[in-house]
């Protein structure tokens, strides 16, 4: 097997590149649950412990981590609750060869009850002032999202490994094919927004503690339409999911219009999100961390349900998009 950066990320010196900055760590160091980088709990002698994240190399650019760190300084200075990682002498980002690294404050809490309509409600609000701010000023450096594009990119790297069983080839790329005919002609029929976003805004990076909602984990902020940050909050059946989207609207809207335009593109970011797991499944497979903890995403059951979600998905785009009263 051939080895990773990260198999050179140890302990050591995961100690040694936090203490360059100064701090004097007291050998406590806790892996915590990511994939994509890696991101540590660190012991520090008379302090609170703090929360290392290390980028994984050759992801971004050192220019796209910066634009992260930077979206978030600003949208702290706007009072809006999310983690800011720590400047230290005017900087936020550092380098250990050969990973890109930050330090942030340790924040606990619990997921939001989002069942719950004040907690929707609340989201809602959050999200209307993070998208305020995101739309001061655009990306540079972060993507740019083009479902159609985005959607290609990631079937060509499914159908360019070989993570997936040789007999579902043909079908995924008929499938995949018509699922991009059906974005595109959804696509020409919306005005989306462009402005910065989280990206990926699921229940597990809200953390709700003492009465403060945090958004976390703002690793693949993007530059997008709006309702990229609102479609990942729903769940249930069509008419469960507009009476969420009125309560979502309810407090976005104390802050900057609801984008109701863009409800179309709530099943093509669903089918782009189920195209794009998979494609990254594949792209990381290389990496020794996801057989150990994907061990089915090369199995024939993952690929016939995989094929089952796009056919959903084929099926979803051709029915009328979700709408919302007029009052």
């Amino acid at each position: 097997m051939t080895s990773h950066p990260y198999d050179a990320l140890t302990p050591e010196r995961v100690m040694d590149a936090v203490e360059s900055l100064g701090y004097l760590c007291d050998a406590r160091v806790f892996p915590l649950n990511s994939y994509e980088n890696r991101v540590y709990q660190i012991g520090i002698e008379d302090q609170l412990p703090l929360i290392g994240k290390f980028y994984r190399p050759d992801r971004w650019s050192r220019q796209a981590i910066q634009e992260e760190h930077d979206f978030l300084a600003e949208l702290a200075a706007d009072d809006i609750p999310v983690v800011a990682p720590l400047q230290i002498n005017g900087d936020s980002l550092f380098y250990s060869d050969p990973f890109s690294f930050a330090l942030f404050p340790r924040r606990g809490g619990q997921a939001p009850e989002l069942a719950d309509d004040d907690d929707l409600e609340l989201v809602g609000r959050w999200l209307g002032r993070l998208h305020q701010t995101g739309a001061g000023k655009s990306f540079i450096h972060r993507p740019h999202m083009n479902p159609t594009n985005d959607m290609a990119a990631a079937r060509e790297q499914v159908l360019a490994s070989d993570l997936m069983p040789e007999d579902y080839r043909s079908n995924y790329s008929a499938l995949t094919t018509q699922l991009l005919e059906l974005t595109e002609a959804r696509m020409q029929t919306v005005s989306a927004s462009s402005l910065r976003l989280h990206g990926d805004l699921h229940p597990g990076n809200l953390l709700l503690r003492d009465e403060v909602l945090y958004m976390v984990d703002f690793d693949d902020c993007v530059q997008g339409p709006a309702m990229q940050d609102i479609w990942m909050l729903l769940s249930g059946n069509e008419q469960e999911q507009r009476q969420q989207l009125l309560v979502i609207k309810e407090g976005y809207e104390m802050f900057r219009p609801f984008p109701a335009r863009e409800l179309p593109l709530i099943e093509v970011l669903r089918t782009l999100r189920i195209v794009r797991y998979a494609a990254w499944l594949c792209s990381r497979w290389h990496d020794p961390a996801f057989p150990v903890a994907f061990p089915w995403a090369d199995s024939h059951r993952y690929w016939s349900e995989h094929i089952l979600l796009l056919r959903e998905q084929i099926a979803a785009l051709q029915e009328d998009p979700i709408e919302l009263p007029h009052y």
